[in-house]
Formats: C-alpha cells, structure tokens, sequence
C-alpha cells in the first residue's frame, strides 16, 4: 500500500522540483543512489521498469526506502498497462509514470487512490487525464514536444494544469529554473544527472554535489519545504 496519497506526491513534487529518473539491475547500486539523492533533498524519485524482474528489485527499494529514508516518495515509471500498474502498486509504489496516456491504467490507480502521471503530447491528451483525475502529467521527450512553449501555451486556457517535462533537460541550475520559472510543475531529469568513475561505478559524491546545488536552487525560487528532520541522513 502506498504510503503517500497522490495530494501529498503532488504537493512534494512541486516543493522539490526535481525528480530524479533512474534504473539500475542491482539493489545495492540502486540504494546508494537513492541515499545520495536523499542526502541531497531530494524527496520523489522514479525507479523505471525498465529491465527483468525490475519489480524485484524495486520490491527491495521500496522497504528500504520506508525504513531508511522516510521522507523519499518512490515511484516507478516506464509503466504501460493497468496489469503493470497493479503490480507496482502491490509492491507499495506511491506513484506510476507513463509514458503514453492509458485511460485503462487510470481506472486501476485511482482505485487504490495512487497517484498516476500519464505522458501527454497534446492539450487534448492533458484534458482527457485530468478528467481522468491525474494531477500532474508528464510530457516526454520534452523538447520534441514543443518543450518550455508548449507548457506556457498549454496553461494560457488551462492555468490549472500542472505538467512535468521530463527527456534532454540538462541537470543545470540554469535550465532547471528555467523550466521550473516557465511553468513547470516540476521536471524528470534521468541519465544525465548519474555521472560514472572511470571504472563504470556511479560517481555518488558529485551526483549528491550537483543535486544539492540544484535543490539549493528551487529552494531559493521559496519552493522547497522541507522540515528540520528531513534534512539529515546518517551516512553510514
């Protein structure tokens, strides 16, 4: 069950700014980056269901995250179907991204109440999910899109829309506002933001580096919300 309602990941999603975008076979390599994020302030991540048995390991994550990291919102993206979404959900995810806009799969999550962020392409697209009751929709790739345009053109008749770029956004302080100044809800940042050593390891301090000076950043936007106890992990 998810620990989180869909308000609360919303709300988060918002604060935060960043959602870091990751996948990776190994636990033991997803944990260290989900540690770093966190140490970072990062508060909503999205695992993706990208590989084999990608819900064992997420299955993993989850627990540790709830016992480690208590204030991470982890999701999972990359979903297509309701059938995919209901075992993600069982597992306890607090969220699901897709890539395509399913109606079938807003049926199963809003459900069990979890929040559901469907890929959308048009305005169209987003009026259909929020009648469907997605509160934040995802665009992806966002530049091929229409990119920061496309969102401001979108929110002109529909203010209320909140929309999460997500696809080719450098994990720069410039563009990071940029997008979040333009009227971004919020935005997905995946490979880019995970730097290698020369031996293929992820290079964890300058990720938690370059994420903390992008929080950092939203924060000084008067974003970022975050209570004296969420701001420290043991690093151990």
């Amino acid at each position: 069950m998810a620990r989180f309602s869909r308000i609360e990941v919303a709300v988060k999603a918002y604060e935060t700014g960043i959602i870091p975008v990751f996948y990776h076979q190994d636990f033991e390599t997803c944990k260290e980056i989900l540690t770093a994020c966190y140490r970072a302030r990062i508060r909503v991540f999205e695992f993706t269901n990208r590989g084999d048995f990608a819900h064992e390991t997420f299955g993993k994550l989850i627990k540790f995250a709830a016992e480690e990291l208590p204030h991470m919102i982890l999701g999972i993206g990359s979903v297509l179907d309701p059938a995919t979404a209901a075992l993600y959900m069982q597992l306890g995810t607090n969220f699901v991204v897709s890539p395509v806009m399913n109606p079938e799969m807003a049926k199963v999550c809003n459900r069990r109440k979890v929040a559901w962020m469907p890929g959308c392409g048009s305005l169209s697209e987003i009026s259909e999910a929020e009648e469907l009751g997605a509160e934040v929709v995802k665009i992806f790739p966002a530049e091929q899109v229409g990119g920061l345009k496309f969102i401001q053109a979108a929110k002109g008749p529909c203010p209320w829309s909140s929309i999460m770029p997500t696809g080719g956004i450098e994990p720069e302080k410039e563009m990071v506002t940029h997008w979040l100044k333009g009227g971004a809800h919020c935005v997905g940042i995946g490979s880019k933001l995970f730097p290698k050593n020369e031996d293929g390891s992820y290079n964890l301090i300058q990720i938690e580096s370059k994420l903390s000076e992008l929080t950092e950043a939203v924060r000084e936007m008067g974003r970022t919300i975050l209570n004296v106890e969420e701001t420290t992990v043991s690093h151990t």
